[in-house]
């Protein structure tokens, strides 16, 4: 069980995401520092597996992503994104089994509709992945930087019929395609 004591002081947090966008070396140094300190926050976790995945270090980034959501099961931004590294790694299983608890979310809930889309697009699904998609979008007020992951996504799907890729390339194929145009950071 994690308490309070657990987890880095929030000014201390804010300071860090603000160094990362000034000096990356020196924020990594920071948070691994902060880790030492508080090795059962899963926000450090998440933020460090994160990193590892913008940088392309995908076998760091999902062990620090799972150790957040070990520490913390209802981190949903960390298990949303946890399965969407695992997909982009042509882990379609293991994404679906880092999603499972979000299906218990409500209907409605963004992170459903967008998982939901995810599960279509591997069946294949791609007019049914869309709308979910649109749905989650809609539904989320909380990461616009989802959004954009997302919004290129559908591009994807979009142009796969219409530039001739649509027979010859996979779901898991275009999501990598799509994964290398941006960052994973959220």
């Amino acid at each position: 069980m994690i308490n309070e004591t657990d987890f880095c002081p929030g000014n201390r947090l804010e300071t860090l995401l603000a160094m990362m966008s000034e000096d990356e070396k020196q924020a990594n140094a920071t948070l691994e520092l902060l880790l030492g300190q508080h090795p059962n926050d899963p926000r450090l976790h998440f933020l460090k597996g994160s990193l590892a995945a913008a940088r392309q270090d995908y076998a760091l980034g999902v062990s620090e992503m799972r150790q957040a959501v070990d520490l913390a099961p209802e981190y949903w931004i960390a298990r949303y994104q946890l399965g969407f590294l695992l997909l982009t790694n042509c882990e379609p299983h293991a994404a679906q089994e880092a999603w499972g608890p979000l299906h218990g979310l409500p209907e409605n809930h963004y992170l459903r509709l967008l998982v939901t889309g995810f599960i279509y697009m591997i069946q294949d699904r791609f007019g049914d992945a869309i709308e979910r998609f649109q749905q989650g979008m809609l539904a989320n007020s909380e990461n616009p930087a989802v959004n954009n992951d997302i919004a290129l996504i559908i591009e994807e799907l979009k142009n796969r019929d219409s530039d001739g890729v649509g027979q010859s390339t996979s779901s898991v194929d275009l999501l990598l395609r799509q994964s290398m145009l941006k960052s994973t950071r959220h």
